[in-house]
Order: structure tokens, then sequence, then C-alpha cells
């Protein structure tokens, strides 16, 4: 078992570029029901515009890590969520980010530097309208409480199987 105790979800993306707030939108959804229902100590909830240093330093040191993020798809499905884990080879094909830089470019960098989380999941929102403007679009808009729930059911996963793993 290593030292790391940290949980860290990470909404990355633009809330004026439209559907590429998504991430931002879910992490706004987390912290309205943490009021209700808390997330377990040493979360953090956090977003990012992509950057790769800033997510690097956002995951440093994390035992968990849940990105998500806008993507684009060809032929697109708005809403469509999918959902990679870094174990899955992840690093082996680059991301579909709707930043100038990918997150797979992000994860290249940590892997190089020694900075990876020790795990990481990835929930890519396919996003129907990046133009400038607020708001996101009606299916990416209906990802948004069922993606939440899938981010703290990852959370509770995570929590359960460190705490078998502690009992060993």
């Amino acid at each position: 078992m290593t030292g790391r105790t940290r949980i860290a979800v990470i909404g990355v993306g633009n809330d004026f570029r439209r559907d590429d707030g998504a991430g931002w939108a879910v992490v706004d959804r987390l912290r309205e029901r943490a009021v209700e229902r808390p997330l377990p100590a040493g979360t953090v909830l956090a977003t990012c515009d992509g950057d790769p240093a800033r997510l690097i330093a956002l995951w440093e040191g994390a035992d968990l890590a849940v990105v998500v993020d806008a993507a684009h798809a060809h032929p697109a499905n708005p809403g469509r969520v999918h959902r990679l884990d870094l174990d899955a080879g992840l690093l082996a094909r680059p991301a579909a980010s709707s930043h100038g830089l990918g997150l797979g470019e992000a994860l290249e960098l940590a892997r190089v530097l020694g900075r990876l989380p020790g795990r990481l999941v990835v929930f890519a929102v396919e996003g129907a309208d990046s133009r400038l403007g607020t708001g996101l679009s009606t299916p990416v808009e209906a990802t948004v409480d069922p993606l939440a729930t899938s981010v703290e059911q990852e959370i509770v996963r995570h929590r359960d199987a460190a705490a078998r793993n502690r009992e060993r």
C-alpha cells in the first residue's frame, strides 16, 4: 500500500465554451450534493482549464484521480459518456480533448516525471457545441446528474477497495 490517501476529482474545461464546461458542471453538482452527502475525507473537488502542469499539480499524490472532460468524436453522439481507466492503456493512445494540449500529453508528461496518480479514471463527455457562450447543450446537460452519480460510485468503489487492502 502506498502513502497516498487523497482523492482528486477534476473537472476539465472552459465554462465559456458551452459543452466544454461539462467537467466543471459535474464538479459543481458534486459540490452541491456534498452538502447533504459528504464525500470521503481527503476528497478534493477542483476545476482546471486543461493545462498539463495544472492537471499534474491537482492529481499529484492522489491515490485516485477522476477527471471529467468534454471530448470530440466523429461521428458525434452528444451526451455520450466514455469511461477510461489508466490501467486499461489510456497512455497508449492519444486522448480526444477539446483543448490545445490533450489529456494524453499531460499523462505522458506526468509518467515521465513520475507524478501520475495511483489510479486515474477519465469520464469523457461527447459535446455538441463548443462555440463561445455559457450553458450546456440539452444532451450534455442531461448527463450531468448521472455522471455525478458515476463519479460518486467510483469514489465509493475506491474507498471500499482501500479498506479491504488495509484489512489484509
